[in-house]
């Protein structure tokens, strides 16, 4: 602004003209909107940025206990190998997929993050494995990304908005505080909450990038308050590696994709035509996630699979969000 202010009467000087307020005013409103197109690229590829090959750290530990009398659990630190590669770019659309592959070669479809630019809606958790679609605020969607993040089955997980940040020159992006389902690596060890209020923060760094999560543990009641027992810092770390040959996750993507393309046609009906979707499944989503991986294996072999075939599976575990 400032140094708009002295070219301005700079080059009415050379030019011996007079500035008109007019122009003043469109040179105003073409600043803005280049600021504005050089803002969105720049938030492309701060989210571009997070494809590639990495040796990943899962690390949870829970901090701030919130409840009488509750004693905080150990932590958990994991750690896997793992590609990120785009499957789709439209401009304000981008979906990163998530292939982890294990020491043995063998590949599990992981988790996929699909990025919209000011979009208009959101999935939003409910209760009881129930995701509805919200509305979102021009006022809540100007300039901020919208992610949302996917089961290994393509099933919903969360959403969050958050405009992407260059404070020191790092790419940050903060989501708004939302709300995802009991995480799978608790499911089966624990039952005292069953829902995260959620904080994520995902930044670029020179080593990869970063996915931090300020979690809430939250035992959430319908129509009821909620209770939090204890809050956890997730810090996961995706270091870049030339030391894994992701040959194996590339070849399978090669031969699955376009199965696993149909698979989220048919999510993103479902869940368009009912406004949201239920799952009728246990937390952890085993019902789905085995028969549809069941599915790409065979589809890997190069046997056709047809889309009643995953129509099927959709049908018998999940249905329209209740009144």
């Amino acid at each position: 602004m400032l140094l708009r202010i002295f070219l301005l009467p700079l080059v009415a000087f050379i030019t011996g003209c007079t500035i008109n307020p007019n122009t003043q005013a469109v040179l105003k409103t073409t600043d803005k909107a280049s600021i504005n197109n050089i803002s969105f690229e720049q938030d492309r590829q701060a989210i571009l940025a997070m494809q590639g090959e990495y040796q990943v750290r899962f690390q949870f530990n829970e901090t701030v206990t919130l409840a009488p009398n509750y004693e905080k659990r150990p932590g958990k630190d994991t750690a896997a190998w793992e590609t990120v590669i785009v499957i789709a770019d439209e401009g304000d659309f981008i979906s990163l997929q998530h292939l982890l592959q294990m020491q043995d070669g063998n590949v599990i479809k992981h988790w996929r993050q699909d990025w919209h630019y000011q979009a208009d809606e959101r999935l939003e958790f409910d209760d009881d494995q129930t995701w509805r679609l919200q509305s979102l605020p021009k006022s809540e969607s100007k300039g901020r990304w919208t992610q949302c993040v996917y089961e290994v089955s393509d099933a919903p997980r969360y959403c969050g908005s958050g405009r992407w940040e260059y404070e020191f020159d790092t790419p940050t992006w903060t989501s708004d505080r939302s709300w995802r389902p009991l995480p799978r690596r608790e499911y089966t060890s624990r039952n005292d909450y069953n829902a995260l209020r959620v904080v994520n923060r995902h930044t670029i760094t020179p080593a990869g990038w970063s996915h931090e999560q300020d979690n809430s543990k939250v035992q959430r009641k319908q129509n009821q308050n909620s209770s939090a027992l204890t809050r956890e810092f997730g810090y996961n770390s995706y270091t870049k590696t030339t030391e894994m040959d992701f040959s194996p996750a590339y070849k399978y993507w090669e031969k699955t994709a376009s199965f696993w393309q149909r698979v989220r046609t048919q999510w993103a009906q479902l869940i368009t035509e009912n406004n949201g979707i239920r799952l009728l499944t246990e937390v952890d989503g085993m019902a789905i996630i085995i028969p549809m991986f069941a599915l790409a294996e065979r589809a890997q072999q190069g046997e056709d699979i047809s889309d009643q075939d995953i129509a099927d599976i959709l049908a018998r575990h999940t249905a329209a969000p209740r009144d």
